[in-house]
């Protein structure tokens, strides 16, 4: 299934709704462009995977580029509800210690004051 992305804003934070795969081609390069051109000097943007069915490594490459372009202008990428293969993945790599990572949308959007 190809990537769907929607992106709805809430205060300060871009919340990206993501549904399908996201793997090499064009599911990296959607995602690439829906994460980097949120808006804001200092982006926030939280990724919801809830329907997020694959990722493959570079999908996954392009999950920490996006986190570090992000973070190289002062803003945050945060995880709402990633499945149980990435939570498994993200552990695997270490990865769980850059990002943050919710099961709750309100929480995670309360998350972005305190930070």
């Amino acid at each position: 299934m190809a990537l769907i992305i929607r992106t709805r804003q809430t205060g300060e934070v871009s919340i990206i709704d993501l549904a399908g795969s996201i793997k090499l081609g064009d599911g990296t390069t959607q995602l690439r462009d829906a994460i980097r051109t949120a808006p804001g000097e200092k982006p926030q943007v939280l990724l919801n995977l809830a329907q997020v069915d694959y990722l493959d490594s570079a999908g996954l490459g392009e999950l920490v580029g996006s986190f570090t372009s992000i973070a190289g202008r002062g803003g945050s990428v945060k995880l709402l509800h990633p499945q149980k293969k990435l939570t498994s993945l993200l552990t695997l790599t270490k990865l769980y210690t850059i990002f943050e990572s919710f099961n709750d949308e309100a929480e995670a959007l309360a998350s972005f004051n305190g930070r």
